[in-house]
């Protein structure tokens, strides 16, 4: 082992044991919070900074550009602290501030958009990427561009590969949530090419689901839910899309803490909730995995 960035991935795949489905059916909860950063996002910063390494966008004295929630902020500054390249991250106040200080303490540079009332909308969302493409074009950073950028998908072919491994290969659903779609986009279709029948369940904001069809709206769920139709989305990878609140997705993270001792966040909560509905449309016994996105740590002050 060389870097802590050696660390990244091989992480748990835990069986949860009071918060379960009624007709028996397995939830297999995959512990991202087990990375170094406490999220599923450091397999994906790394996948980028090297692709852009290999391809000869990014070269030592190089700098990086990129517009984040907070979780893609503080993998890329970790990855970039490691490797030594300067980071720029454009962010916002609605985001939580145990984030943003983990990334300046990483070292990345921050630039803060304001948000309407700490809520995540379609605006703030487009006002973040313009202000990234504006630092790239200024600075000649490389600009990761997490919403177009498919570099990452290798990360989630190592995820599903990994879950492969530990289910044996026995898996009847996934359910993962939306924020760019690269997460549920490539780990669901390097599973399906071992299991070409699986179930996929993609997640968005009851308040935004736009994937949906639904209008636009305001959420307090970090890390999913844009606003708008991501262009990474696929929507031929999925075979039902749930609608989350965002006072039920807290709601089933506090009880994740309190009934299983698994601390997450809110995109969490909505995973769990969303597998529980597909429980009900599979057979008992069933094997369904969802992701376990990050540490509740990273938001204690939400």
């Amino acid at each position: 082992m060389t870097t802590i960035l050696d660390t990244i991935g091989n992480t748990t795949l835990l069986a949860l044991r009071r918060v379960v489905p009624a007709n028996g059916a397995r939830i297999l909860l995959k512990l991202e919070s087990e990375n170094p950063t406490g999220s599923m996002k450091d397999r994906m910063a790394l996948a980028m900074i090297e692709a852009a390494e290999a391809d000869g966008r990014l070269r030592p004295g190089g700098a990086v550009v990129e517009f984040t929630g907070g979780s893609t902020g503080v993998s890329l500054a970790l990855v970039c602290a490691v490797k030594g390249y300067p980071l720029h991250i454009v962010t916002s106040d609605a985001f939580a501030r145990e984030k943003l200080e983990h990334m300046r303490r990483l070292g990345a540079d921050l630039k803060i958009i304001p948000s309407a009332n700490g809520r995540m909308t379609a605006q703030l969302t487009r006002d973040m990427i313009e202000a990234a493409r504006v630092i790239a074009a200024d600075t000649g950073a490389v600009w990761t561009d997490q919403m177009n950028n498919t570099d990452q998908m290798a990360a989630y072919d190592r995820m599903a590969a990994e879950i492969l491994h530990q289910t044996g290969g026995r898996i009847d659903g996934f359910v993962q949530s939306v924020g760019t779609a690269a997460s549920l986009r490539g780990t669901a279709e390097a599973l399906r090419r071992s299991v070409p029948a699986l179930q996929v369940v993609a997640v968005e904001p009851a308040e935004s689901a736009v994937l949906s069809g639904g209008p636009t709206g305001s959420h307090g769920i970090d890390g999913m839910g844009a606003g708008f139709v991501v262009p990474l989305w696929r929507p031929a990878v999925v075979n039902r899309i749930e609608q989350v609140s965002t006072a039920d997705a807290k709601a089933m993270a506090d009880r994740l803490a309190r009934e299983e001792g698994v601390f997450a966040g809110t995109s969490t909560g909505c995973n769990v909730i969303a597998a529980l509905r597909l429980a009900e449309h599979l057979a008992p016994g069933a094997t369904i995995v969802t992701i376990m996105c990050d540490a509740g740590m990273k938001y204690l002050s939400k």
